[in-house]
């Protein structure tokens, strides 16, 4: 017999619940305070629990998991269409429990603890990359008004801002020196934060298999072997690498009818920070590998660096799935 499937809708404080008596064909919505979600689970047998993948999402599936039941996610874009009449959560209940009906529904793996920490470090350095980025362009505008042209990249820019200090000292005013010393020592103490939480990700990778094995392959750095192996969460949850390239957002957006086919650019649906770091990292093996396979030399003769780089990104992430799935160790092929 299959077992029951509850759908909960998550809150902060209050959560709702819906499911369908499979031998009386009853229905069952009900509102439970946080408090009362896990008592509720552990009292009862082992049921499918569907949750829509939203914030918190991942930690209510592993508590929940450890009560016997099988978790499950659903991406909020496929519980939408479920939604009757208006929104509310007794409504968006029971749309989560009508998805999970379908046949051929998408789940979401369920993270780690691990694999959460991970990204929220990754998280946490994007942000703080991008203040840098925020404070530096702050720094060379003000300068410029003063006549001082700063060059271009973050290190050269911040020693002539330096130098330009020290030599504009007397002609500025004070107040405005000081606050660009402060700036400065703000700027330091950035650097400091991303270095420290570069080196947390980089002990990380050292200990994980998986992320060493698909380090191997060009293009793929620490950032990027780390979250690719954080966001996949299960290699066993995409069917196929192409799966996976499609997840990432990096294959055409289709616009098909009446049996023509019409393809776009990228659809770049998904997780837009790691397939931003994936075609980062294929321009690098474009620009810097002197000794590019023969068949990514006659496409770039064709088409444009930019959407080479977004095919052979696509390439490293459906090598990344295979690696992951299969257990399997990066080996090049002079063909490729």
């Amino acid at each position: 017999m299959e077992p029951m499937t509850i759908a909960i809708d998550l809150a902060k404080r209050v959560f709702q619940i819906h499911y369908v008596d499979p031998v009386t064909g009853a229905i069952y919505s009900k509102a439970l305070k946080r408090a009362q979600l896990v008592p509720f689970f552990a009292n009862r047998p082992a049921s499918r629990v569907v949750i829509e993948a939203c914030g918190s999402a991942h930690y209510w599936a592993r508590a929940l998991a450890r009560l016997g039941h099988d978790v499950r996610l659903i991406a909020a874009q496929f519980v939408r269409p479920f939604v009757k009449s208006n929104k509310n959560d007794a409504a968006d209940a029971a749309a989560i429990w009508e998805a999970a009906q379908r046949p051929g529904m998408r789940f979401v793996a369920v993270k780690t603890e691990d694999q959460q920490a991970m990204l929220s470090l990754h998280r946490i350095r994007q942000q703080l990359v991008r203040i840098r980025v925020m404070q530096i362009n702050q720094l060379r505008g003000l300068l410029y008004e003063f006549g001082v042209v700063l060059p271009q990249g973050r290190r050269p820019s911040i020693e002539a801002a330096k130098a330009a200090l020290a030599s504009l000292g007397d002609q500025l005013p004070a107040m405005l020196t000081d606050s660009l010393q402060d700036q400065l020592s703000r700027l330091s103490a950035l650097d400091d934060q991303i270095a420290r939480l570069e080196q947390r990700i980089t002990d990380w990778r050292r200990n994980d298999d998986a992320c060493l094995r698909i380090s191997e392959i060009p293009g793929v750095g620490v950032l990027t072997a780390t979250a690719a192996v954080s966001v996949i969460g299960q290699a066993s949850s995409f069917r196929s690498g192409r799966e996976f390239a499609a997840y990432l957002g990096l294959v055409p957006r289709q616009n098909s009818s009446g049996g023509r086919t019409k393809l776009g650019g990228i659809s770049k649906r998904g997780d837009v920070y790691l397939r931003t770091l994936l075609i980062h990292g294929a321009r690098s093996v474009i620009s810097s590998s002197r000794h590019l396979p023969e068949r990514l030399r006659l496409l770039l003769t064709r088409r444009p660096t930019n959407v080479v780089a977004v095919a052979l990104a696509n390439k490293m992430a459906r090598t990344i799935w295979a690696l992951l799935a299969y257990g399997r160790t990066y080996q090049a092929s002079p063909t490729q």
